[in-house]
Protein backbone atom coordinates (compact mmCIF):
# COMPACT_ATOMS: atom_id res chain seq x y z
CA UNK A 1 0.00 0.00 0.00
CA UNK A 2 0.98 3.59 -0.32
CA UNK A 3 1.12 4.36 3.40
CA UNK A 4 -1.01 7.50 3.19
CA UNK A 5 -1.24 9.29 6.52
CA UNK A 6 -4.68 10.76 7.06
CA UNK A 7 -3.78 14.29 8.12
CA UNK A 8 -6.83 16.49 7.66
CA UNK A 9 -6.44 20.17 6.81
CA UNK A 10 -7.91 22.72 9.24
CA UNK A 11 -11.64 23.01 8.66
CA UNK A 12 -11.83 19.69 6.78
CA UNK A 13 -14.44 17.32 8.15
CA UNK A 14 -14.17 13.81 6.77
CA UNK A 15 -17.48 12.43 5.58
CA UNK A 16 -16.58 9.96 2.86
CA UNK A 17 -18.68 6.86 3.23
CA UNK A 18 -17.71 3.28 2.47
CA UNK A 19 -20.35 0.66 1.88
CA UNK A 20 -19.27 -2.95 1.76
CA UNK A 21 -21.74 -5.57 0.63
CA UNK A 22 -20.60 -8.98 -0.52
CA UNK A 23 -18.00 -8.48 -3.22
CA UNK A 24 -18.73 -4.81 -3.73
CA UNK A 25 -17.26 -1.54 -2.51
CA UNK A 26 -19.03 1.78 -2.80
CA UNK A 27 -17.37 5.07 -1.89
CA UNK A 28 -19.61 8.15 -1.55
CA UNK A 29 -18.02 11.59 -1.58
CA UNK A 30 -19.28 15.05 -0.65
CA UNK A 31 -18.64 18.08 -2.86
CA UNK A 32 -15.52 19.12 -0.91
CA UNK A 33 -14.16 15.58 -1.05
CA UNK A 34 -14.57 15.48 -4.83
CA UNK A 35 -12.80 18.85 -5.01
CA UNK A 36 -10.01 17.57 -2.77
CA UNK A 37 -9.62 14.39 -4.83
CA UNK A 38 -9.12 16.45 -7.98
CA UNK A 39 -6.85 19.07 -6.35
CA UNK A 40 -4.71 16.77 -4.17
CA UNK A 41 -5.14 13.35 -5.77
CA UNK A 42 -6.37 11.58 -2.67
CA UNK A 43 -9.07 11.55 -0.03
CA UNK A 44 -9.37 9.14 2.87
CA UNK A 45 -11.11 8.23 6.07
CA UNK A 46 -10.71 5.65 8.81
CA UNK A 47 -12.73 3.65 11.29
CA UNK A 48 -11.12 3.27 14.70
CA UNK A 49 -11.75 0.15 16.73
CA UNK A 50 -9.59 1.21 19.69
CA UNK A 51 -7.10 3.98 20.56
CA UNK A 52 -4.31 1.95 18.93
CA UNK A 53 -3.08 3.03 15.49
CA UNK A 54 -3.04 -0.62 14.44
CA UNK A 55 -6.77 -1.07 15.17
CA UNK A 56 -8.01 1.04 12.27
CA UNK A 57 -9.57 0.34 8.93
CA UNK A 58 -8.45 2.98 6.47
CA UNK A 59 -10.19 3.57 3.19
CA UNK A 60 -8.60 5.76 0.60
CA UNK A 61 -9.54 6.93 -2.87
CA UNK A 62 -6.68 7.95 -5.13
CA UNK A 63 -6.75 9.67 -8.52
CA UNK A 64 -3.62 8.48 -10.30
CA UNK A 65 -1.98 9.91 -13.43
CA UNK A 66 -0.52 6.46 -14.17
CA UNK A 67 -3.57 4.28 -13.55
CA UNK A 68 -5.19 2.85 -16.67
CA UNK A 69 -8.21 1.32 -14.97
CA UNK A 70 -10.14 1.49 -11.70
CA UNK A 71 -8.63 -0.94 -9.21
CA UNK A 72 -8.84 -1.90 -5.55
CA UNK A 73 -6.31 -3.35 -3.13
CA UNK A 74 -6.43 -4.33 0.50
CA UNK A 75 -3.48 -4.69 2.84
CA UNK A 76 -2.19 -3.55 6.21
CA UNK A 77 -5.65 -2.42 7.28
CA UNK A 78 -6.29 -0.23 4.23
CA UNK A 79 -8.73 -0.43 1.34
CA UNK A 80 -7.22 1.55 -1.53
CA UNK A 81 -9.27 2.31 -4.63
CA UNK A 82 -7.39 3.92 -7.49
CA UNK A 83 -9.05 5.64 -10.45
CA UNK A 84 -7.37 7.17 -13.49
CA UNK A 85 -6.97 10.92 -12.85
CA UNK A 86 -8.51 11.83 -16.21
CA UNK A 87 -11.59 9.76 -15.39
CA UNK A 88 -11.97 11.36 -11.95
CA UNK A 89 -11.62 14.85 -13.45
CA UNK A 90 -14.25 14.13 -16.10
CA UNK A 91 -16.64 12.72 -13.48
CA UNK A 92 -16.12 15.69 -11.15
CA UNK A 93 -17.09 18.30 -13.74
CA UNK A 94 -20.19 16.55 -15.09
CA UNK A 95 -23.58 15.49 -13.76
CA UNK A 96 -22.45 11.85 -13.80
CA UNK A 97 -23.31 10.19 -10.49
CA UNK A 98 -20.43 7.78 -10.36
CA UNK A 99 -17.58 5.74 -11.72
CA UNK A 100 -18.13 1.99 -11.73
CA UNK A 101 -15.88 -0.90 -12.56
CA UNK A 102 -15.51 -4.62 -12.10
CA UNK A 103 -12.22 -6.21 -11.08
CA UNK A 104 -11.56 -9.92 -11.53
CA UNK A 105 -10.28 -11.39 -8.26
CA UNK A 106 -9.71 -14.99 -9.32
CA UNK A 107 -11.68 -18.23 -9.27
CA UNK A 108 -14.26 -16.64 -11.55
CA UNK A 109 -15.24 -14.05 -8.94
CA UNK A 110 -15.41 -10.28 -9.38
CA UNK A 111 -15.16 -7.26 -7.11
CA UNK A 112 -17.60 -4.49 -8.02
CA UNK A 113 -16.28 -0.98 -7.37
CA UNK A 114 -18.34 2.22 -7.35
CA UNK A 115 -17.25 5.78 -6.58
CA UNK A 116 -20.26 8.08 -6.31
CA UNK A 117 -21.26 11.60 -5.45
CA UNK A 118 -23.16 11.67 -2.16
CA UNK A 119 -26.53 13.35 -2.63
CA UNK A 120 -28.74 14.99 -0.05
CA UNK A 121 -31.54 12.91 1.36
CA UNK A 122 -35.09 12.80 0.13
CA UNK A 123 -36.25 12.36 3.72
CA UNK A 124 -35.00 14.57 6.60
CA UNK A 125 -32.14 13.10 8.67
CA UNK A 126 -31.36 14.62 12.02
CA UNK A 127 -28.29 12.46 12.68
CA UNK A 128 -26.25 13.44 9.63
CA UNK A 129 -24.89 16.75 8.33
CA UNK A 130 -25.62 16.76 4.60
CA UNK A 131 -24.82 20.43 3.99
CA UNK A 132 -21.87 19.53 1.72
CA UNK A 133 -23.65 16.73 -0.12
CA UNK A 134 -24.60 17.23 -3.74
CA UNK A 135 -28.06 18.70 -4.34
CA UNK A 136 -30.67 16.07 -5.13
CA UNK A 137 -32.79 17.00 -8.15
CA UNK A 138 -35.75 15.18 -6.60
CA UNK A 139 -35.30 16.81 -3.21
CA UNK A 140 -38.37 18.35 -1.65
CA UNK A 141 -38.11 21.81 -0.05
CA UNK A 142 -38.58 20.44 3.48
CA UNK A 143 -35.34 18.45 3.15
CA UNK A 144 -33.12 21.37 2.08
CA UNK A 145 -30.23 22.22 4.42
CA UNK A 146 -30.79 25.14 6.75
Amino acid sequence: MNGIVLDFAPGYTPNMKLRVRGNSLRFRLTQKEVDRLIAEGTVGECVRFSPSDTDRLRYTLEASETALTVSAKFGRGEVLVTVPAWRAAEWAKTDAVGITSTQAIGDGADLHIAVEKDFRCLQPRTDEDESDNFPNSEQSPHCAPS
